[in-house]
C-alpha cells in the first residue's frame, strides 16, 4: 500500500521549475519509491550498483545520453563525475523536469551540487514518515506504537520484523555510508558511538562526555557525529540567543531523526519498555521535534528551529523564529494533561525576552484536544502542527 507523502506537492512544483531535482535524506526514507510513484514513465537507473557507477564515472556523457528523459538517477553520490556533465547538459537546455536525483550521503553530494549545479537544481529533503502521513494513509494505529516502531516506510508494510529490519539497516549504514564518508577501518567504535548518541537524544551535547563513554577523543567524536548529521540520522539543534543572551548555554542539542531507530539502538524490545523507562520523556521530545522539522520539510523549507537554556536551569525545548524576530515557544511533555507547573520554562523565556517577542506558546503533549493551560499557553497534540505553525 502506498503511503501518501506530504512532500509530493512540493516535489511537483520543483519538477516544473528546475531542470534537475535532488531528493536527499537517510537510507530507506522512501526517496526512490516517491519518485517512481509520481513519475512512473521516467527512466530509472541506480548507481548503488558498482558496475553502473563505474560506467557513469568513466564515461558520464555517454552514460547520461543512453537514457530517455526524464531519468531518475538513484544514489547519485556514487558517481560524483556526473555532476559536472549534468551542469553542461542543463546549461545546453534549461527545460524543467529532465533529471530526478536521489542520494543518502549528504556532505559529498552537496559539495558536488554546490560546485556544479548551484541555481540549476531544486532540492527536497525527505525524512522517514511523520505520524500524520502514516495515520492519514493507513487510518489506524496508536501514536505510542509509531514512536517505538519509527517512520521508515518499509516497517509499516508489516512484512519484516522490527528487530531484523533495524539490524540489517544499521549493518548496511555502517558498511556503506560510514565507510564511504569516513573511510573507517574498524567500525566497532563507531557502532558504540551510534548507540551512545541514541541514549543522548534530546540532550545538550557534550563531546567530551560522549568521547569518554565511547573511548575515543573529543575531536574524533565531533568528526564522527558530523557523519550522523551528514547521513540524516541526527539533527544538531543550536541554542537560541541574542546579544542579551550571551550567558546562555551554547552547546547544541542532539536529536535522533527517527525515534524507532533510537529505540532500537537503546535496546528497547517493546512499546511498554519505552514508556516505563526514564528515557520516555526524551524520546517524546525527539518525536515532537521531528514532527516540527517534517512540517517545514514538507514545504521545502529549512526549519528555523532552536532551543533555549540558561546555566541556571531555565529552558524551553523548542524555539521557532518567525519573521521580524518573533518567537514561537514549544515545551514538550509526555503527559496528556500538563498543568501550570509545566509552564515554568515558557514563563522564563517570556520574562527574558519580553511578552511582545513571544507570539505563541505551546505545551506539546499527548492530549487529543487542544486546551488552555494558562490564558496564553495552549496544550496541543504534539504530533499535529498543521495550522499551528507558519
Amino acid at each position: 500500500m502506498w503511503i501518501t507523502r506530504k512532500s509530493e506537492s512540493t516535489l511537483q512544483r520543483l519538477f516544473h521549475q528546475f531542470t534537475a531535482v535532488l531528493v536527499i535524506g537517510p537510507r530507506q526514507s522512501g526517496k526512490t519509491a516517491l519518485l517512481q510513484t509520481l513519475y512512473p514513465h521516467a527512466s530509472y537507473v541506480t548507481l548503488d550498483d558498482r558496475s553502473v557507477a563505474a560506467a557513469a564515472n568513466t564515461t558520464p556523457e555517454a552514460f547520461l545520453s543512453s537514457f530517455k528523459e526524464p531519468v531518475i538517477l538513484d544514489e547519485v553520490q556514487y558517481a560524483p563525475t556526473l555532476f559536472r556533465t549534468l551542469k553542461v547538459k542543463i546549461d545546453q537546455r534549461r527545460q524543467p523536469g529532465r533529471y530526478l536525483l536521489t542520494g543518502s550521503q549528504i556532505f559529498p553530494m552537496m559539495q558536488g551540487v554546490s560546485e556544479s549545479l548551484a541555481g540549476r537544481c531544486g532540492i527536497l529533503n525527505l525524512s522517514s514518515l511523520s505520524w500524520s502521513e502514516r495515520i492519514q494513509s493507513l487510518r489506524h494505529g496508536k501514536l505510542e506504537d509509531f514512536l517505538f516502531l519509527g517512520g521508515f516506510p518499509e516497517l509499516h508494510a508489516g512484512k519484516i520484523e522490527r528487530e531484523f529490519w533495524y539490524s540489517a539497516y544499521v549493518a548496511t549504514y555502517l558498511e556503506r555510508d560510514v565507510r564511504n564518508i569516513l573511510n573507517v577501518g574498524d567500525l566497532g567504535d563507531f557502532n558504540r558511538l551510534l548507540r551512545a548518541a541514541a541514549l543522548r537524544t534530546s540532550q545538550v551535547l557534550s563531546y567530551s562526555d560522549l568521547a569518554r563513554d565511547v573511548g575515543i577523543s573529543p575531536a574524533t567524536a565531533k568528526k564522527w557525529l558530523s557523519v550522523l548529521v551528514a547521513s540524516g540520522q541526527i539533527f544538531l539543534i543550536e541554542s537560541y540567543h541574542r546579544n542579551r543572551g550571551k550567558r546562555l548555554v551554547k552547546s547544541p542539542k542532539l536529536v535522533f531523526a527517527d525515534t524507532g531507530l533510537a529505540c532500537y539502538l537503546m535496546g528497547f524490545k517493546s512499546r511498554n519498555d519505552v514508556f516505563s523507562s526514564p528515557l520516555a520523556g526524551a524520546l517524546w521530545e525527539s518525536f515532537v521535534t521531528n514532527q516540527v522539522i517534517r512540517h517545514y520539510a514538507f514545504q521545502g523549507k529549512k526549519p528555523p528551529l532552536w532551543y533555549w537554556r540558561t546555566p541556571y536551569g531555565q529552558e524551553v525545548d523548542l524555539i521557532i523564529e518567525e519573521g521580524g524576530g518573533k518567537l514561537t515557544a514549544i515545551e514538550c511533555k509526555l503527559s496528556e494533561h500538563p498543568g501550570a507547573k509545566d509552564c515554568a520554562g515558557l514563563h522564563a523565556l517570556e520574562s527574558f525576552y519580553g511578552k511582545d517577542v513571544i507570539v505563541k506558546s505551546y505545551i506539546a503533549c499527548r492530549t487529543p484536544i487542544q486546551f488552555k493551560v494558562t490564558p496564553e499557553i495552549f496544550a496541543v497534540d504534539g504530533s499535529q502542527w498543521d495550522g499551528l505553525l507558519i
